[in-house]
């Protein structure tokens, strides 16, 4: 039997909140404009004013953030007394240029680039609340829903702390969200309760030392070597002082030091990230770091300093939500439609919603079925197969539904 006929009987069809036609076209255009004019973190103000103006063309009241960038804006009558169900979406580009070719929605903005799906993860929570709004008109929104388009995913800490400052979350009882996965086909998500990404800080250390000539590397400090043992021996360290279930790691994307082949020198800089599975890892990591650098440069005589830079946790699907987004793809396009998803060693600010909400956030296949090539995330040529919005607005609304049926 095909996925559709299976879809067919089970009379999905009955589950109201659909893309239309013309609404999914009108969709595809906003998605391209938004990609044609890409923004960086807390600088979306033309993508804030586009999705300001959309809303109140239909009836909305979206509020601009605290910070002057992103969006809030509620579906239904809120009366303090249920809680709001929550769509989140992020709405900043990266800076690299966009590479692809052969399309005319590139971007327009030099070293700019929507090369994270950030586009089509706010078109799709838009598309939701236009659905949603309509349903609302009609009667038919069981339930009252907050959109949220939040600004600066890709600053660390991210944008989500600011946006939790300006009330987002206030009265809210769950939130969803996507990501898009070039490694998915569109028509399908990726789901996993638990950890879905990992936590993701930045570590910046600097050595000093008197310097001198390399034909005496004894009469002073070895800032080469010192910097060469702490990229290698710190992340061995590591494995050993804590549970490798934490899956705790730190790779490094920049060292420096010298000028001459003959002089030792006196100033070494080394930097990366830290990236862990698990919460109580992630919360071990800047002692167990700092500890860990302090004793190898102390060990070569170098005076080190460590600037830990917190970035985001590790986003921790709950299950009862994971299990909703679940129900909801099967109500939309079948089981068929869902395949299980790993952890990934990557980074999301979503997580911090989910320090104070119950919330799961899925993968959201974008690659064309049958293309071999691969592609990933944060890089020029990103692109998604645009069939990906009809299947994240139906999968947002089919979760807003059926949370607000009675239990």
């Amino acid at each position: 039997m095909s996925p559709e006929s299976e879809a067919d009987l089970r009379g999905e069809a009955a589950l109201p909140g659909t893309l239309s036609e013309s609404l999914r076209a009108e969709l595809i255009a906003f998605r391209r404009d938004l990609h044609m004019h890409p923004e960086l973190g807390n600088q979306e103000f033309r993508t804030t004013a586009a999705l300001k103006a959309r809303l109140e063309r239909a009836g909305l009241s979206p509020r601009v953030l605290d910070i002057g960038t992103g969006l809030v804006c509620d579906i239904g009558t809120w009366d303090g007394t249920r809680p709001l169900f929550a769509i989140r979406a992020d709405i900043d580009a990266l800076p690299i240029p966009d590479t692809k070719t052969g399309v005319p929605y590139r971007s327009t903005v030099p070293d700019r680039a929507h090369a994270c799906g950030h586009d089509v993860h706010t078109t799709t929570v838009l598309g939701a609340g236009l659905v949603l709004a309509e349903l609302d008109r009609q009667g038919l929104l069981p339930q009252p829903v907050r959109l949220i388009f939040q600004p600066a995913e890709e600053v660390l800490p991210g944008g989500a702390p600011d946006a939790i400052e300006s009330g987002v979350l206030d009265g809210v009882g769950k939130i969803i969200g996507v990501h898009c996965d070039p490694r998915v086909d569109a028509g399908v998500i990726g789901l996993r309760a638990g950890p879905i990404t990992s936590a993701c800080d930045r570590l910046e250390v600097t050595l000093d030392g008197p310097g001198g000539h390399t034909a005496r590397p004894h009469l002073t400090t070895d800032l080469v070597t010192a910097a060469a043992n702490i990229a290698t021996e710190v992340p061995a360290l590591l494995a050993r002082r804590v549970d490798a279930r934490s899956g705790l790691a730190i790779t490094w994307g920049r060292i420096e030091a010298g000028h001459a082949c003959n002089v030792i020198p006196q100033h070494a800089e080394l930097s990366g990230t830290v990236r862990c599975l698990d919460l109580p890892g992630w919360r071990a990591a800047p002692d167990l770091v700092h500890a860990a650098i302090d004793e190898i440069a102390t060990l070569h005589r170098a005076k080190s300093q460590v600037n830990y830079i917190r970035g985001v946790p590790p986003v921790v699907n709950d299950p009862v939500v994971t299990e909703l987004l679940r129900d909801a793809q099967t109500a939309r396009r079948g089981s068929y439609a869902i395949e299980d998803t790993e952890q990934s060693l990557g980074g999301e600010d979503f997580s911090w919603y989910l320090e104070h909400v119950p919330g799961a956030m899925a993968r959201l296949g974008v690659r064309t079925p049958g293309d071999t090539t691969r592609r990933d995330l944060h890089r020029g040529d990103f692109d998604a197969d645009e069939r990906a919005i009809k299947v994240g607005v139906e999968l947002f609304t089919a979760a807003a539904l059926i949370d607000g049926l009675p239990a």
